[in-house]
């Protein structure tokens, strides 16, 4: 009887050492893996940036992956925001109460991480009221995520494009500040930040608008920063067919004033509520700046108007910021003016707007369950810029 008790007790005694180092080793591998990722998706290389103090870059938080696994209840499908090209994006909730954004990557291309953490890099950089702030990234996953403020009343895309109850018709006054605003986080991004920042994607549907419909830049994932002295970036062809800069595009060079090229594009989106390119229009005028360019030529600006514009907005104000969307298309981007000169402009006609009978603004009531996040651009299904030109990278280019 001794013995038999001897012997449960011993069997027990293995199945539990054996149990105990089931989880050691499964503990042991779960760290390794979780640093083998971590190195994969460029997690050195980011530490050894955010510790540089060439950089300037604030601290962003580095979370663990159990922390946002809670944060969006093991990334369940009801609390996805939206899809696009480079990714997935959740609606989470932090343990200290604050709803996030986070940016699930489609895949990781390991040739390619400096490229990669670009995104964490410059918007660590940017201080701005106007452009989407990056809380941190966890790195220790098998694909990275990224995690933003969480904003939530859509993409301007959706309230030009997508007319119905859920996204309710912008007025003249609220586009002019939109716009205004815009240039705004533009002219700081090309001159006030330490250093400068050429968005390379400005498009509506990168434009995002918070619960007081203040308009928020998003998506810095193909931005450069450049020395003070640099006047551009060499680079492949990148960007979204109806904004792509047709200079940028012949050239392969991108200046501050590619932006501003794609921002008069969004201004004309403002004014016309028109798509930057729609195959209902004719053939010469399906990309929306030729379209607007040669109506204005024509003197037909007031019949292509959107009709919240033509109904409420002050002639010579829109004629204003017409002919400043016009000198922001301009095919020589020396001509194009800078984004402080954009913005100094688009503050006056503000100003002068503010001092007039306005119509009362609309009440909103925003919804939180939208998914502004949908990315449309021209890439590859990474968080990382397409090292090759694809096919889809070369669609030709209407000229003005």
């Amino acid at each position: 009887m001794y013995a038999v008790i001897c012997t449960s007790f011993g069997v027990l005694f293995l199945l539990l050492i054996t149990w105990w180092l089931y989880k050691v080793i499964k503990k042991r591998n779960k760290i390794k893996l979780k640093q083998k990722f971590f190195k994969r998706n460029g997690g050195l290389l980011l530490q050894q940036q955010l510790s540089s103090n060439e950089n300037n870059v604030h601290k962003a938080k580095l979370f663990n992956s159990k922390e946002l696994e809670n944060a969006t209840d093991r990334f369940n499908e009801n609390r996805i925001l939206g899809k696009g090209g480079q990714g997935t994006v959740y609606k989470g909730m932090l343990i200290d109460g604050r709803i996030v954004a986070i940016k699930k990557c489609n895949t990781v291309d390991e040739g390619n991480l400096e490229q990669f953490i670009n995104e964490i890099i410059i918007l660590s950089q940017i201080n701005h009221r106007n452009v989407v702030k990056l809380l941190g990234c966890c790195l220790e996953t098998e694909v990275p995520l990224l995690v933003y403020e969480f904003i939530p009343n859509g993409t301007l895309f959706q309230y030009l494009h997508e007319e119905n109850e859920e996204f309710p018709l912008l007025t003249w006054d609220m586009r002019l500040r939109i716009a205004n605003e815009i240039a705004g986080a533009l002219s700081y991004l090309h001159s006030a930040a330490s250093l400068p920042i050429y968005h390379r994607d400005i498009k509506s549907s990168n434009i995002l608008l918070d619960d007081k419909y203040r308009a928020k830049v998003a998506d810095f994932g193909t931005s450069r920063s450049v020395a003070i002295d640099q006047t551009h970036v060499t680079t492949l062809v990148y960007g979204t067919f109806g904004y792509l800069d047709p200079e940028y595009f012949q050239t392969s060079q991108f200046t501050e004033k590619s932006d501003v090229y794609s921002f008069g594009v969004v201004l004309v989106e403002l004014l016309t509520g028109e798509k930057p390119v729609s195959l209902t229009r004719s053939q010469e005028g399906r990309n929306l700046s030729t379209y607007f360019v040669h109506s204005l030529k024509e003197n037909r600006l007031f019949d292509i108007l959107d009709t919240q514009v033509s109904k409420v907005g002050n002639k010579d104000e829109i004629l204003t910021i017409a002919n400043l969307a016009k000198r922001c298309l301009h095919f020589n981007g020396k001509k194009r003016p800078t984004m402080i000169e954009i913005m100094m402009e688009l503050e006056g006609v503000q100003k002068i707007s503010s001092v007039q009978p306005n119509v009362e603004e609309l009440e909103y009531v925003g919804n939180e369950e939208m998914g502004p996040w949908n990315d449309v651009s021209i890439s590859k299904s990474s968080c990382l810029e397409s090292s090759t030109t694809s096919s889809s990278d070369v669609l030709p280019l209407l000229s003005i």
